[in-house]
């Protein structure tokens, strides 16, 4: 049985991941974690624990799982680093330097990291950047939607399938990726990967790549019509995390998908 701390217990992902692991014989949910002043601290089933007091559980959970924000992610990978715990992160946001620190941490924690944690999108990553390397003087553009709600944009989503698609251009993403266009001089640059964000409703995740040249268009979407997907493979990363050695991981690896 695997034992888990779910921090962001009460939002959209935690409350998805409590209820489907409540189902699974193999999970044992140690507590949820909330900010200090949420109505929630204190509910028995699970027991809701205030972030200020993770510190008082998390040695008698095998792996925290994290949907939270950047900062206080990072504090999490600093709690599971002083108590060589192991842990799956599905925050979007996280920046540069924030990345870094997960490799760090990974040096002596097991890590599991994904910006989306579900079968198709981490299958469309391969199948983007197999096709970027085919096509590789294609205009290639991509477009995100998700409810009016989210924090961050462009999608974490978004960007790993825009930094696929550089991988198979043999290129850094920091040197072609251009984020909207707006203005007089918004022409389009050969070699450019744009990536372009809507939001609007209560729309769970949709992400379509586009491949153009002169006469042909390819249209490679993945749409997300509940958050089950992001839970499931949450949940199946926990699982296969259990076992594993130090290192930082992703989706890929999860599901067998790296060479």
């Amino acid at each position: 049985m695997v034992n888990i701390i779910v921090c962001g217990a009460c939002g959209r992902m935690g409350s998805g991941i409590i209820s489907m692991a409540k189902q699974d014989k193999d999970f044992n949910i140690v507590a949820g974690i909330e900010i200090d002043n949420h109505p929630s601290i204190g509910n028995k089933h699970p027991l809701i624990v205030k972030s200020s007091e993770m510190e008082n559980v998390v040695n008698s959970g095998d792996i925290i799982i994290d949907f939270t924000i950047a900062s206080n992610t990072m504090k999490n990978v600093e709690l599971a680093l002083k108590k060589n715990a192991k842990i799956v992160i599905g925050t979007t946001g996280l920046t540069d330097e924030n990345k870094q620190t997960l490799k760090k941490a990974s040096e002596k924690i097991s890590i599991v990291f994904a910006p989306n944690m579900s079968t198709g999108i981490n299958l469309l990553l391969d199948i983007v950047e197999n096709i970027a390397k085919k096509i590789p003087d294609y205009d290639v553009e991509i477009v995100e939607i998700h409810h009016n709600k989210k924090k961050d944009s462009p999608s974490g989503t978004a960007i790993r399938l825009a930094e696929a698609i550089a991988a198979g251009h043999n290129k850094n993403l920091k040197d072609v990726g251009i984020y909207g266009r707006y203005g007089t001089q918004a022409l389009r640059k050969p070699g450019e990967i744009g990536v372009h964000a809507v939001r609007c409703g209560d729309v769970c995740g949709d992400h379509t790549v586009y491949f153009a040249s002169e006469g042909e268009r390819i249209e490679i979407s993945h749409k997300a019509t509940s958050r089950a997907g992001l839970v499931a493979g949450a949940l199946r990363a926990a699982k296969w995390i259990a076992n594993k050695p130090a290192g930082l991981y992703d989706m890929r690896d999860v599901l067998g998908l790296k060479a």
